[in-house]
């Protein structure tokens, strides 16, 4: 345990708290040596990050009881029926795997409080087999995490609107059952928009901006 503390830049007193509040999962225990991991120190340096992001230790706790106790983590990471996003489990290790060296309590905290990234157990959950490839690729390409999960929220606030949109659209001339047969329809219209968007700016980059 003290070591554990040490390594989290924290005092036992607040592991000892954190281990009461069930923050932490419980150590694996030899007789009377209880034994803790990388994993134990992971959850220690999210929850430091997720307190400095303005998260209370309340609204922590009740997160991490949902996670331990089973619930569904489609409703934790806020998946609503219907879906056509796949989510997606890994290790931490598999995770740090995907982006080497950008994966920090900062960035880790980001992707929790977007919605992209969750636990469950010893296993992370993310959002969407789709976005978890876009985001690896990005990082790939040498682009910064943290500016790929802020592109997200920003993306995310213009898809908001974007949905409220079709449904105000939809739900003016048709019950809201129709909503989920026809959203195949809206987004083939915002990917081709997107995609039409991505030409014009690709014309206004080649010529210069000379272009009206």
């Amino acid at each position: 345990m003290e070591e554990l503390a040490r390594l989290a830049g924290i005092t036992v007193r607040t592991l000892r708290f954190y281990r009461e509040r069930k923050l932490i999962p419980p150590p694996r225990r030899e007789g009377r040596i209880a034994w803790y991991d990388d994993h134990h120190l992971a959850r220690l340096r999210t929850i430091a990050a997720l307190l400095e992001r303005g998260h209370t230790l309340n609204g922590i706790a009740e997160l991490a009881d949902a996670f331990e106790h089973g619930r569904d983590v489609g409703d934790l990471l806020g998946l609503g029926e219907p879906t056509e996003e796949t989510p997606v489990r890994l290790t931490p290790e598999e995770l740090a795997a995907r982006f080497e060296g950008e994966v920090t309590p900062e960035n880790l905290a980001a992707a929790m409080e977007l919605g992209y990234l969750g636990t469950d157990g010893d296993e992370l959950v993310h959002i969407s087999h789709r976005l978890l490839d876009v985001s690896s690729a990005l990082v790939r390409e040498g682009i910064p995490l943290a500016e790929v999960l802020d592109a997200g929220k920003r993306v995310r606030d213009h898809a908001d609107a974007l949905a409220e949109l079709f449904a105000d659209l939809i739900l003016r001339h048709a019950p809201e059952q129709d909503l989920h047969r026809l959203r195949p329809l809206a987004r083939s219209v915002v990917e081709a928009e997107l995609s039409l968007a991505l030409d014009r700016r690709l014309r206004k980059g080649s010529d210069g901006g000379q272009r009206p």
